[in-house]
């Protein structure tokens, strides 16, 4: 084999050896910082630490480990990470993206979306927005402004405790939407089922369509100082105590 040949074999394996590696890198990002993170083969879980720096890990598993692509374009005041496959096919591989973020700074979660896989998130504060196709999400200890969706999944939220002026939406197209809450929670509340069960230990009545299928729950809790809505199209939804 020739010099040249044998440049461009050590090229290409090195090229694989990189692709294959695992992803780690920290970040010093400002309060009210943007995090955005797509993954098209896996889970997103985003997890509070008592540290000051965000810390992402990546792992590739899969025999076409190789065919999946982090691209990472974060710059100044903004982390921005984007996980899917190099070819436009069907891939044998799963990346388990892992944020951990200080747990007492605020930050702007605009999009956290994850195809396949599931969004995790745990005791962070700030906005957040996080949503998952054929995938569940899962919240708990989260203080903020939220937005949960999934299509063909769950959205499960866990409230710590009574949330200040924030608002929250939880929605799905199929797929159940459970929710703990304290008993004090202050909410004005908007409850909607299309074509599934409507629980709740709350004060709230709930309400039979008149005209084709539905359930509905409307009401204050407390002095109404957030709004609460939560839909799904066909699955259940609950607003229960803890």
């Amino acid at each position: 084999m020739t010099r040249i040949g044998l440049i461009g074999v050590a090229i290409t394996v090195s090229f694989q050896l990189a692709s294959a590696q695992d992803f780690h890198k920290k970040y010093k990002l400002p309060p009210r910082g943007l995090i955005i993170v797509e993954n098209a083969v896996g889970d997103i879980k985003i997890k509070g630490h008592k540290g000051d720096e965000i810390e992402a890990h990546a792992s590739k598993t899969g025999a076409d480990r190789d065919s999946v692509e982090i691209i990472d374009t974060s710059m100044g005041n903004r982390i921005e990470i984007h996980i899917r496959p190099t070819q436009f096919r069907r891939v044998d591989a799963k990346v388990e993206l892992i944020i951990r973020v200080p747990n007492s700074i605020e930050y702007n979660f605009e999009r956290l979306s994850s195809f396949g896989g599931n969004v995790e998130v745990t005791d962070v504060v700030g906005r957040l927005r996080a949503e998952s196709i054929r995938g569940n999400v899962e919240l708990s200890g989260v203080k903020g402004l939220m937005i949960a969706s999934s299509f063909s999944g769950n959205v499960r939220m866990e409230i710590e405790k009574s949330q200040d002026r924030n608002n929250m939406r939880f929605t799905s197209v199929s797929g159940n939407i459970d929710i703990l809450a304290p008993s004090d929670l202050d909410a004005l509340v908007d409850m909607s089922s299309s074509s599934g069960v409507l629980k709740t230990d709350f004060p709230l009545q709930i309400q039979e369509s008149r005209y084709g299928p539905g359930r509905s729950a409307r009401g204050r809790l407390g002095t109404g100082k957030q709004i609460l809505r939560v839909s799904s199209v066909t699955g259940r939804v609950s607003l229960n105590q803890k």
